[in-house]
């Protein structure tokens, strides 16, 4: 009997009722755009925000800061524009956009509208309309409060580990350790990384309609995804998927021009 792979699926069918009984104590929250249901009322927006804000601040002073007049006008431009399409799904945001040097193909946002470029990734975005796409898919990850949404999983993934050693403090040090480790390999493949995945794709939907009410094509970001496929394949990047906290290149590039048409009937081009 395949005893690792029957308690994983034990683990996920129990996730689902601790998060199904997690939503009704805490209260759970709609995703915009999406309408994915989400667990996010272990933490308020408030603490979410202040995180964002104290790590964001600590962030400046530890990275170096790009200081190219033309650079960051084009990324407060894009940031202010991107900003405005989705002021209505997070009205209180702080938002703020900075330029980090760094080598690193990335960017992110941090909870409140904390969004950092790293100078690795302007190469790949290329143009205006492929910092939109990025930009975009950061804003998105704040205006969804994917950053309480992971802090409430975690601590209910937490509160399960201890209610199960509890659970099984009589039993014998090798068989509560053998438990321990699957349910923590359990969560993490059958929770926390497919989760990962859930919103960085939810990031991406929501991204495109926010580049479509800011004046950028979206059927445009196909472009971007794709350079940064051909990117993560001269990194020699092969992950195998279920590792992974991304989607794999081709399935977020094929999502993308499913999404595209839905999202550009709220283009409007701005003069």
């Amino acid at each position: 009997m395949d005893y690792t792979g029957s308690m994983k699926k034990m683990l996920a069918d129990k996730w689902v009722l601790s998060l199904a009984a997690a939503c009704v104590i805490a209260g759970c929250t709609t995703e915009p755009i999406t309408g994915r249901r989400q667990l996010t009322g272990f933490v308020s927006q408030g603490q979410e925000m202040e995180l964002g804000l104290s790590s964001f601040n600590q962030l400046k002073k530890e990275v170096p800061i790009n200081r190219d007049p033309a650079l960051n006008a084009l990324v407060q431009k894009v940031g202010s524009r991107v900003a405005a399409a989705a002021a209505g799904d997070m009205p209180n945001a702080q938002w703020e956009f900075v330029v980090f040097e760094s080598k690193e193909a990335n960017a992110f946002c941090l909870p409140g509208g904390k969004v950092g470029i790293y100078t690795g990734i302007l190469p790949i975005t290329k143009d205006e309309t492929g910092l939109a796409t990025v930009i975009g898919h950061e804003v998105a990850h704040a205006t969804a409060h994917h950053g309480a949404e992971r802090m409430s999983e975690a601590m209910v993934l937490q509160t399960g580990g201890s209610l199960l050693s509890t659970g099984l403090s009589n039993k014998d040090p090798k068989t509560l350790a053998l438990v321990t480790n699957i349910y923590g390999m359990g969560t993490q493949l059958g929770v926390a990384l497919p989760h990962s995945r859930t919103q960085e794709s939810a990031a991406d939907r929501i991204g495109l309609t926010y580049m479509a009410r800011a004046g950028y094509p979206p059927e445009a970001a196909v472009a971007f995804w794709e350079r940064f496929a051909e990117y993560n394949k001269q990194q020699g990047g092969s992950q195998m998927w279920f590792l992974r906290t991304h989607p794999l290149d081709t399935t977020r590039i094929q999502q993308i021009r499913q999404w595209a048409p839905d999202a550009n009937k709220e283009y409007r081009p701005q003069k």
